[in-house]
């Protein structure tokens, strides 16, 4: 009788129990109903959209962050766009700087019959193209090398060393490529080491192309492998781990893990180098070219400097640099959507 009572009393007890948990969940239950309600979360009723008015009232300590920046941009790149118009009315100085009256396409037609122009366009386009074959890939080959190293001392005295050319003024590259390149220089004497003969590098026009792009990549193959190298950082080790253990080597590695893990920086940063394709460095050209070396040294933008500057024919030169810009924008626009319809990865 003893035993029955007793399981008749803890029956009892687990009934009361059930009971207050019952009445505990029905009280959570209502009371997450009413809050979702009062949040504007709950069924039926939209979240409020917060406003940029709201958004600025925030975050206004942020937002104060992006002030000099934008007024940077309004100021020296989007209200000069307005001066583009030049390049259908006649400008002459001291007067409007829109120009005195129109002229329609004559300074684009002028350009276009003009031979000189496709000389410097085919040259721009040929510097383009070997900045962007040498220099582009290089960064990425010195980043995977620097990758493979073990010894971390020596690895960041390597990258230091090859952050320096970065920081250097152009005006000192040119120095040191004229000191390198003269008939008494380094190169000349390494040359005449081996039994040839001097050679007048900066004098002649064959040699001017090799000249700036090799100087281009030793002077940006350091500091453009520091963006690879920080995506090197993001792959999962374990996929490496996986990898060797089914006995992949490292060259093996490299192709099916390294590469794929760093294709979308090579996309984001192969779009922006297209953009900029038609603007080959001005000033180190500037600085290197001479009237020797002309019909190989002499670009677009050396060009408007020549004829918009020291001619003062300030009309034509905004022609071809519009014509110029076009050519850029829509660089960057195909190389945007053939990045993003082969690896899904675009700018915008």
């Amino acid at each position: 009788m003893a035993d029955r009572r007793a399981a008749a009393e803890q029956l009892d007890n687990l009934v009361a129990t059930s009971d207050e948990v019952a009445r505990s969940a029905a009280w959570v239950s209502k009371w997450g109903k009413s809050s979702k309600q009062a949040n504007g979360t709950g069924k039926g009723v939209k979240p409020a959209r917060q406003t940029w008015s709201g958004a600025l009232r925030k975050n206004w300590r942020l937002y104060s962050l992006l002030a000099l920046p934008t007024l940077y941009f309004i100021v020296f790149r989007y209200l000069p766009m307005a001066g583009n118009v030049i390049a259908f009315r006649k400008f002459r100085p001291g007067g409007s700087i829109f120009g005195e009256y129109w002229v329609g396409f004559q300074y684009i037609d002028m350009f276009i019959h003009d031979p000189a122009f496709w000389n410097v366009f085919k040259n721009t386009i040929t510097l383009g193209v070997l900045t962007l074959v040498f220099s582009f890939p290089m960064p990425i080959i010195f980043a995977l090398l620097l990758n493979e190293l073990r010894a971390k001392k020596f690895k960041k005295i390597v990258q230091s060393i090859s952050y320096l050319p970065h920081f250097m003024s152009v005006v000192i590259v040119a120095g040191m490529i004229f000191q390198l390149t003269s008939l008494q220089g380094t190169v000349n004497q390494l040359i005449g080491h081996f039994g040839g003969g001097a050679i007048s590098f900066m004098q002649q026009a064959a040699w001017f192309r090799p000249v700036y792009v090799s100087s281009d990549v030793w002077q940006t193959m350091g500091w453009g492998a520091i963006l690879y190298l920080a995506a090197l950082t993001t792959i999962d080790e374990n996929l490496y781990e996986a990898a060797r253990i089914d006995g992949a080597n490292r060259r093996q590695q490299t192709w099916h893990i390294t590469l794929p893990g760093i294709a979308p920086m090579i996309m984001t940063l192969l779009v922006l180098n297209i953009g900029s394709f038609m603007a080959v460095g001005f000033e180190k050209i500037l600085l290197l070219y001479n009237p020797l070396t002309y019909p190989t040294a002499d670009v677009i933008s050396t060009y408007l400097y020549r004829v918009g500057i020291v001619s003062n024919n300030f009309s034509y030169a905004t022609a071809i640099g519009l014509f110029e810009s076009v050519i850029g924008l829509a660089l960057v626009m195909s190389a945007n959507a053939i990045s993003r319809r082969l690896v899904g990865t675009s700018l915008w």
